[in-house]
């Protein structure tokens, strides 16, 4: 498994499988199999692959840690830009082909429906996400710091899951699923982060008597 990780066709293979759901959105819209509604289709489409790969994202690290494959830290940023790729497509699908780049109607939308104003402001907070996803933000903004921004994904992904649940209003069962697995992984990182704390004050405590001979 390691070194199908490491191999220099995992990246171009997780890539075009990531690419998959919009090429079969795409066979779909070719064969006109994107139901009577289409563009209620492909928004609700794009707005599942979103989430997908917000949920995907945030599991690399306790996956990578849990099965022991530091690897899969490889393909986090490119898992973590799909998803604001999808919800790009997503969010342009509502302006064009839902609204017509109509902003007086979005804005009246944006205040009228509150699934919509917590979809948007999910989208907003990715944005930062994406734009310092290189390597050179992690140079400018530091690693502490970049780690400290990078975790609006975790808000992201929780007014994602919001935003499905109140879109669907009966249906609940996706959105409910998506919102468990997010809490999920929101309560490890947090035992996580606790457990390292407690760990360092053990180190301090260790290393004290040490200092003082």
């Amino acid at each position: 498994m390691h070194a199908l990780l490491n191999s220099k066709w995992s990246k171009p293979a997780v890539f075009l499988l990531c690419l998959l759901p919009l090429m079969v959105l795409g066979w779909e819209a070719l064969h006109g199999e994107l139901t009577a509604n289409p563009i209620e289709f492909i928004t609700h489409a794009t707005g599942d692959w979103t989430l997908r790969f917000l949920v995907v994202t945030l599991c690399v690290t306790p996956f990578r840690k849990i099965l022991h494959l530091p690897e899969l830290i490889r393909f986090r940023r490119m898992l973590g830009l799909f998803a604001f790729f999808y919800a790009c497509l997503h969010f342009t699908t509502y302006i064009w082909l839902d609204k017509f780049f109509d902003l007086s109607e979005m804005w009246k939308d944006i205040a009228k429906r509150k699934y919509i104003t917590v979809g948007f402001t999910a989208f907003l907070l990715l944005i930062p996400l994406a734009v310092t996803s290189t390597a050179g933000w992690i140079r400018r903004l530091g690693g502490k710091r970049w780690q400290q921004l990078h975790r609006l994904i975790y808000f992201s992904a929780a007014l994602g899951v919001i935003h499905y649940y109140w879109l669907v209003k009966s249906a609940v069962i996706r959105p409910l699923t998506y919102g468990a697995i997010v809490a999920a992984l929101l309560l490890w990182r947090l035992f996580a982060s606790l457990s390292k704390r407690r760990q360092l004050r053990v180190d301090a405590v260790a290393v004290r008597p040490v200092l003082n001979r």
